[in-house]
């Protein structure tokens, strides 16, 4: 796992949690993401709503 949630917004029991990015989108549109956390939850979201850790 090399991401962390970062919006309290959406998904807020997730804040802080560490999760992957499985696939991200390219081309002209928005830039969404497919992330799973470690309990094998996956979300399809914005790039902004994880960080690398470092």
């Amino acid at each position: 796992m090399t991401y962390t949630w970062r919006i309290r917004k959406w998904l807020p029991d997730r804040f802080g949690q560490t999760c992957r990015v499985i696939t991200s989108g390219r081309g002209p549109g928005p830039r969404n993401v497919l992330v799973e956390f470690e309990d094998g939850h996956k979300v399809v979201t914005t790039r902004w709503s994880d960080r690398r850790i470092k």
